[in-house]
């Protein structure tokens, strides 16, 4: 997204749009195959999308203001709010464990984004907080909707109902926001095409997948790999987070790597915190 050069609502709108290209003719053909899907989950996934939408934008915004590497740790500050999110709807208790990890994800946060300490130079660490913040508000929705409404037999129609209806959410939010450009140049809709495939298709199917077929603890374990690799990455482009950013980061991993223990040898109800998405 950041190789790109658009800006949040180009980015998160042509992603989605451009992943509908391959994910409507899977879906048409799984339901073929294993029938329609029930008026009532469609709808949750529809709702659920539209939150992944917002949460795209903001996530970009995030990326554009701290930097690749650093805002994709700060998005999993979704694993406060989900617990959060599922105790109001479901009275699913957060654990002990929780309430232990929390101060010290919030603190990491702070630390990673630069709101606290040292940021590098050229970012915004408190736009990019915010923006992050609002981002894993709305993703910590999506997830709990997606939950609700579960598979039931479909891998990708949920996939393509969600991206279609994020799609949407990008257009009206991105568009009041910042804007967007549907001709971005030659190269950045090379990035996009490719961010579309490999993070909106391939990655999302592929999770999608494969967590229902995993330990809860093992799931989260393996989804921790992304924004680590993901700060690698963005170091590898050329950010230079300061040390208190990369402390920061560590912090948050490993936050986070401690609360999904929590789920070793339980299976996944709807208030069990999942792992972050993927780019």
């Amino acid at each position: 997204m950041k190789l790109s050069g658009t800006n949040a609502g180009t980015a998160a709108f042509l992603r989605c749009g451009l992943a509908l290209v391959v994910l409507v003719p899977l879906s048409w053909r799984e339901v073929r195959r294993a029938g329609t899907r029930p008026l009532r989950h469609v709808l949750m996934d529809a709702g659920a999308g539209v939150l992944l939408g917002v949460d795209m934008v903001f996530w970009a915004a995030s990326v554009l203001t701290v930097g690749a590497s650093v805002a994709t740790v700060l998005l999993n500050v979704q694993v406060v709010f989900f617990p959060l999110l599922a105790w109001l709807v479901s009275g699913t208790r957060p654990s002990g464990r929780f309430a232990f990890m929390a101060p010290l994800m919030l603190a990491g946060v702070a630390l990673a984004s630069g709101a606290a300490g040292h940021a590098q130079p050229g970012s915004h660490p408190v736009a990019g907080v915010a923006f992050g913040t609002v981002a894993g508000v709305a993703y910590a929705g999506y997830l709990f909707l997606m939950r609700l409404g579960g598979g039931r037999g479909h891998t990708v129609t949920p996939v393509c109902v969600s991206t279609a209806s994020a799609a949407f959410a990008a257009a009206v939010t991105g568009g009041l926001w910042t804007g967007i450009d549907l001709a971005p140049g030659r190269a950045a809709w090379g990035w996009l095409i490719t961010l579309a495939l490999v993070g909106q298709v391939l990655a999302w199917l592929l999770i999608t997948t494969a967590l229902p077929e995993l330990a809860p603890n093992v799931g989260a374990a393996l989804l921790l790999l992304q924004p680590v690799m993901a700060f690698a990455l963005g170091v590898a482009i050329g950010e230079r987070p300061t040390l208190t950013q990369v402390g920061g980061c560590v912090l948050v991993v490993a936050a986070v790597g401690y609360n999904s223990r929590a789920g070793r040898g339980r299976t996944r109800g709807p208030g069990s915190s999942p792992g972050r998405r993927p780019g």
